[in-house]
């Protein structure tokens, strides 16, 4: 019974070393590995848009009220024109000094202050576009930023982009081991490498319309995604 301890002991010590000398032994499994893309074009539902006022005066407070005069004036009148409250939203709002230099080694001075306040606006009814962005400009916004097309419900579409992308994958991967001369095994990871969705443009649509109206036709949205799918090969 004495030597019982020292021989648990010595198993312990050599089972870890007779485990990894079995896994040694086992045959690096073979392996392909893909990636694939599947994509789902739409029409555009919704469209955001970055716009603003850029105001300025010879004090903080005279560029500043001449500022919030201006952007009460577009926001009132994108609420009147059906947009919702919360599909306005400020994104930028900045107070900076205007410096002159009158000639070179002297001193910059401040002869007046900038003001610039920014709005993110999402447009659902694509058809307004054109007539949302004459009233913005009409009611004197002097900055029109970004426009993109996009969807709202993206999921479903994008559901259809990922079985797409996997019967992409599956087909490749059939056809490359079928010319390596071996079978295809059982699939052992999936992982999405990247997904969204893209705004395009047709021919000859031009990123602003033509006119009322027609801004948003010519155009689709794209639901992407990719994937890589690696399987075992026998």
């Amino acid at each position: 019974m004495k030597f019982a301890a020292p021989m648990l002991a010595l198993l312990a010590a050599t089972l870890p070393f007779a485990a990894a000398d079995a896994r040694a032994d086992e045959p690096d499994k073979r392996t392909i590995s893909l990636s694939a893309t599947g994509a789902v074009k739409t029409t555009p539902d919704k469209v955001d848009i970055t716009t603003g006022v850029t105001s300025e005066g010879q004090t903080a407070r005279a560029a500043l009220d001449k500022n919030t005069e201006a952007m009460s004036k577009v926001v009132d009148g994108l609420k009147a024109a059906g947009i919702d409250p919360k599909d306005i939203q400020t994104t930028n709002f900045s107070v900076s000094p205007i410096y002159e230099q009158r000639k070179q080694g002297e001193p910059a001075f401040i002869t007046g202050y900038r003001v610039t306040n920014s709005v993110h606006i999402t447009v659902r009814d694509t058809a307004k576009l054109g007539d949302i962005l004459d009233k913005v400009v009409t009611l004197g916004a002097n900055q029109i930023g970004s426009i993109s097309f996009g969807v709202s419900e993206p999921e479903a579409l994008k559901d259809e982009a990922r079985k797409q992308a996997m019967r992409e994958a599956i087909a490749n991967a059939k056809l490359y081991a079928e010319a390596a001369g071996v079978e295809l095994g059982p699939c052992s990871t999936i992982a999405e490498e990247d997904d969204g969705y893209t705004p395009r443009y047709a021919a000859g649509g031009g990123p602003h319309g033509h006119g009322q109206g027609r801004a948003h036709r010519g155009r689709t949205a794209t639901v992407q995604t990719r994937i890589r799918v690696t399987w075992e090969l026998r």
